[in-house]
């Protein structure tokens, strides 16, 4: 096993890509090189919230290792780990629709690339470790309740079986920065945090954006537009140390390897965001410089899991316009694959690309069926199956149902003819009722989010000069979203919770009897029943979560961090790395590592109850949390 001081580095990113020659760190275009130099700036007093052990395992580090004292000193920065180059990488983005140019590692450092004993080659980076060329008007830094969030996802999101990046550890510190969370006007100060992210590669779409001519709407451009030597060199280094047996095969043949390669990342990011559909996870900033070109989930921001499903669910309050809601990742993944096919059409023409884009397409719905007959323990492939998924959805959203709660039950149901298939039926039933959300809560999910004087700014502009609403954008999109939540709140005045659980109970009823006539044809030629029950159970259990990181279970966690407490933390990443576990107690405080840990976390909180079972619906004061 390796030491901190021993790490096997082979830093064959800034062997292969051009450096920027300019040492200078301030914010600036970068023209023709990949990487700038940069150095972590030390934090006061780094102290360690978290790591993830399965993480740091890929670097080689033993356990006795991660327990050192200096680890928090490497892991923030204050100490450089030996062999690493610290960089930050040049990328543009195509950002809520719109082409952005330089944006660049603004948090964000290249540490080096470490090779472990199985030859398996990990790039390892800072994130909030400092200002990076690329800051912009930013510090560089990142804070304690967004990096929580990020160490905590990462790896809940690779325990689910999605590809991701890694995140090996989390380092708090007494330094201190300035954050107006919700952007109106109330700045608090809170702790610099830094992150270690691991993975093969932080390499996106965005990386080859740099090369973009100007956009015609925005009037910017990639700062190394027209280099068309540089993006000859990216694509080989790419395709070369990423996609070994596509450039071994078709080496002779540059274009072939380059179409090769954009046909295997249009696959993999349709089977990624299948992936994410599956368990209801919303990314929130699905920009081009978001998206892996190893189909890996990255960047974890104002990320978010459906609670009660709705097909329309924003997890970003900044996404005024609903660009990156549930229903839309789909669709926006493949709009970036076109805009990557766009960014190396000074290699590639895009008549050799585009044409591959219905790839997208043919990968996802292959992709999505199988997951969905897995999730609802179907063996056998009936056509009707798709109508069948449809109408759970439509069951879901028409009764607000929990969206993980509702999956994980259903393996609970026998199979027709099975001996206690009735009582079984009976208790899906109830259950499925339970999950479903309450009139209160519909009210609140309904509430108008937009400031009282916003709202009737609008209105009056849009009454007096109609003309001017193709110019309000994104304004006129969120404000079109409160004008329909207003008509639906109306909608529900009246509503009993008595009326709606009738109405709930007649909806589940009606689609389990077609789950039920579905199940049939499971039966047929099955001469053990009770074999095919244990198998389909298992099938469902392992691709139906229990738990997940659910924004509230995130925020008891960061509540808790945030008074110097970080057992909650250790807690929440145990309970996540185990989410398919029907075994597992499901009360937090029996997860505990460290038994000498402070209880302060298990307490109440002003607006939490931490001793909360993590598999239920979320408690009524989530509704209230918004993520920017």
């Amino acid at each position: 096993m390796a030491k901190l001081e021993t790490l096997n580095f082979d830093n064959l990113a800034l062997r292969s890509l051009p450096v920027d020659p300019n040492k200078e760190i301030r914010p600036r275009q970068v023209s023709g090189a990949c990487f700038s130099k940069v150095k972590p700036i030390p934090v006061k007093n780094p102290v360690l919230v978290a790591y993830s052990g399965s993480a740091m395992e890929l670097l080689d580090l033993s356990q006795e290792e991660l327990d050192r004292a200096d680890m928090a000193e490497y892991f923030s920065g204050n100490k450089l780990l030996p062999g690493s180059d610290p960089a930050a990488h040049c990328y543009c983005g195509h950002q809520f629709g719109y082409f952005s140019g330089q944006l660049g590692d603004g948090a964000t450092m290249y540490l080096g690339e470490v090779v472990n004993k199985k030859k398996e080659r990990w790039e390892i980076q800072f994130k909030g470790a400092g200002l990076t060329p690329y800051s912009r008007t930013a510090d560089g830094r990142k804070v304690l309740r967004s990096s929580i969030r990020e160490f905590l996802c990462s790896e809940a999101i690779h325990h689910l079986g999605i590809p991701t990046t890694r995140a090996g550890t989390c380092v708090t510190s007494d330094s201190k920065v300035i954050r107006d969370i919700f952007y109106d006007g109330r700045p608090i100060e809170e702790r610099c945090t830094i992150i270690l992210r691991i993975a093969p590669t932080f390499i996106r779409f965005g990386s080859f954006e740099i090369f973009k001519p100007v956009d015609p709407e925005t009037g910017r451009a990639g700062p190394s537009v027209g280099n068309k030597d540089l993006l000859v060199q990216l694509l080989d280094y790419t395709a070369k140390t990423f996609y070994p047996e596509i450039w071994s095969e078709y080496e002779a043949d540059k274009q072939k390897v380059y179409i090769e390669m954009y046909k295997e990342i249009i696959r993999r990011t349709a089977r990624l965001v299948v992936e994410w559909q599956a368990v209801g996870w919303c990314h929130g900033v699905l920009n081009t410089d978001n998206m892996s070109i190893l189909g890996l989930t990255i960047d974890y921001g104002p990320y978010g899991f459906i609670d009660r499903y709705d097909p329309d669910y924003i997890c970003n309050g900044s996404d005024d316009g609903g660009r990156y809601t549930y229903r839309k990742q789909p669709e926006i993944c493949k709009w970036n694959c076109e805009k990557l096919a766009e960014a190396i059409q000074d290699v590639v023409p895009v008549s050799e690309t585009k044409p591959f884009l219905p790839l997208f397409d043919e990968e996802y719905s292959k992709h999505y069926k199988d997951k969905m007959r897995k999730k609802l323990g179907l063996i056998k492939e009936v056509p009707e199956d798709g109508e069948l998924v449809e109408s759970l959805f439509k069951t879901m959203e028409d009764t607000g149902s929990d969206f993980t709660n509702t999956f994980r039950c259903l393996s609970n149901l026998p199979l027709p003819n099975s001996p206690d298939y009735d009582i079984k039926m009976k208790e899906v039933l109830d259950y499925l009722v339970s999950q479903s959300c309450t009139v209160d809560e519909l009210k609140k999910a309904n509430a108008s989010t937009m400031d009282p004087r916003q709202l009737q700014m609008m209105m009056m502009v849009i009454q007096t000069n109609p003309a001017l609403i193709p110019a309000l954008g994104r304004r006129f999109e969120a404000f079109e979203k409160e004008l329909k939540k207003m008509s639906r709140l109306e909608e529900l005045q009246d509503w009993k919770q008595e009326f709606k659980s009738k109405e709930d109970r007649d909806l589940w009823e009606k689609w389990l009897e077609k789950y039920s006539q579905r199940l049939l044809l499971e039966t047929d030629s099955q001469t053990n029943l009770q074999m095919a029950n244990k198998q389909r159970e298992q099938i469902m259990n392992n691709n139906n979560p229990r738990f997940i990181l659910r924004n509230y279970i995130a925020q008891n966690a960061i509540n808790a961090a945030e008074k110097g407490d970080y057992s909650e933390v250790r807690r929440v990443l145990k309970l996540l790395e185990r989410p398919y576990d029907g075994d597992l107690d499901i009360t937090p405080t029996t997860i505990a590592t460290d038994k000498t840990e402070s209880t302060a976390a298990t307490s109440r909180a002003d607006s939490c109850q931490i001793d909360q079972s993590y598999d239920s619906k979320p408690p009524s004061w989530s509704l209230d949390l918004r993520v920017t």
